[in-house]
């Protein structure tokens, strides 16, 4: 089983590593973006793999996250929709300043800009430019705020405080700077930047457009065949820093963490008939198919199977054209369904409990309970595959609970009980 779910992960990323893709990118940003042109430069390599990037792009020197959520022009763009991405990158030295001044002049404009992109583009994704240490660290800064003298120091300030805004965000991340850290340490003999210490060089904007092809289209980076002026060396070398940094960790830059996960438990409501709660993440669209022809796009439907038998029914869940499936077979016995869910399996005393609830079950399967209120919420959960389970109720309030009781995502059986101190 583990072999065909190693097989099936390399079976998808090789298909999408095939396909043709285009992508529609917004970068608001300043001379690091627009210095080289960075956006062509990943448009170029989207190219060389058969791809195509469609870009826009407001970058004023020295600008930073708070002049562009207030500047018409970056205002205009995001409100033009239909966006993929919108890349925000603030001003090269502000997230390596003291915490309280980045929590006041960064966060809340990288929180602000989020929500707009949000609101006028729905299916568009965040994207914070992770951008470098100064090549000897900040000497204007250096005095007021030792952290910064060192590219060292500068470069792992970066590093947190993008991720902050990522996490904070709900948001993606291009690694930039970890990939340059990845060349300096590894290949210091690629010169990533302008002779200022600053800017980047050639080297250094195609290392970050690597970065970017990545995380836009989840590709890797090494089927790029366009090397800029770069030699031919000097570019694979690039682009495979990026693969190991970046494509080989997507999930550490959050890449795919919010795409939509098909999931679903379900229940017996009557013979035959069958209540499935969609438990899904990241999705507002469904399709569900039964196994016996029939289909629904309810969120969570409750369906009449024909008799007995074994069906395979299935959820897609979508989000902005990005889907995930998953497949549960249910077996329904002449009866109903499978005699697994009927109570005399499972009982639990004493009922009214007071500081202990004795759960038992007459089979050796390994069994989920979720213990919850009146109102639905869960107060505990657990696991247990002997026949008896001793649960603590010591901290429940007095009234009324129920006890759920699943195999996988199947609900076995639920019980009332009353927790009462007296």
């Amino acid at each position: 089983m583990k072999y065909c779910l190693l097989f099936s992960a390399f079976l998808v990323s090789s298909i999408i590593n095939a396909q043709s893709q285009t992508k529609r990118a917004l970068f608001l940003g300043n001379s690091y973006t627009s210095v080289n042109n960075l956006p062509q430069t990943i448009a170029d390599m989207a190219i060389s793999t058969d791809d195509a990037l469609v870009f826009d792009s407001n970058t004023p020197g020295g600008y930073t996250l708070h002049g562009h959520s207030t500047n018409a022009t970056s205002l205009a763009k995001i409100a033009m929709g239909n966006w993929d991405f919108v890349v925000l990158q603030e001003q090269s030295q502000y997230p390596s300043f003291p915490i309280e001044q980045v929590e006041t002049e960064v966060f809340p404009y990288a929180q602000i800009l989020d929500s707009l992109i949000n609101a006028q583009n729905p299916c568009a994704e965040t994207v914070f430019y992770m951008t470098w240490g100064r090549k000897n660290g900040d000497a204007s800064n250096c005095a007021s705020w030792p952290p910064v003298c060192t590219y060292a120091g500068m470069d792992s300030l970066l590093n947190l405080r993008y991720r902050m805004m990522a996490e904070n965000n709900d948001a993606i991340l291009s690694p930039v700077g970890a990939v340059w850290k990845h060349i300096r340490q590894n290949l210091p003999e690629i010169e990533l930047y302008q002779a200022d210490n600053s800017h980047p060089s050639v080297a250094g904007t195609y290392a970050a457009a690597c970065s970017f092809y990545t995380v836009l289209f989840r590709k890797d980076p090494t089927l790029i065949t366009f090397n800029s002026t770069l030699s031919d060396t000097e570019a694979e070398n690039i682009r495979t820093a990026a693969k190991l940094v970046v494509y080989d960790s997507l999930m550490n830059w959050h890449v795919g963490e919010y795409d939509p996960v098909a999931d679903f438990t379900y229940q017996v409501s009557g013979d035959y008939e069958i209540s499935f709660t969609n438990v899904s993440t990241n999705a507002t669209n469904f399709y569900w198919e039964f196994g016996d022809g029939n289909t629904s796009t309810s969120e969570n439907p409750i369906h009449v199977y024909p008799g007995p038998g074994s069906y395979t029914t299935s959820l897609m869940s979508d989000k902005c054209g990005v889907s995930d499936t998953i497949f549960e077979t249910i077996d329904l016995a002449p009866l109903g369904i499978s005699k697994v869910a009927n109570s005399d399996i499972f009982s639990l005393y004493p009922n009214p409990a007071t500081t202990t609830l004795t759960l038992t079950q007459n089979t050796s399967e390994k069994i989920l309970y979720i213990i919850t209120n009146l109102k639905g919420q869960a107060i505990q959960s657990g696991w247990f595959a002997q026949q008896e389970k001793q649960i603590s109720t010591a901290s429940f309030s007095d009234g009324i609970y129920f006890i759920q009781l699943f195999n996988g995502k199947k609900l076995l059986n639920q019980q009332k009980f009353i927790k009462s101190t007296f």
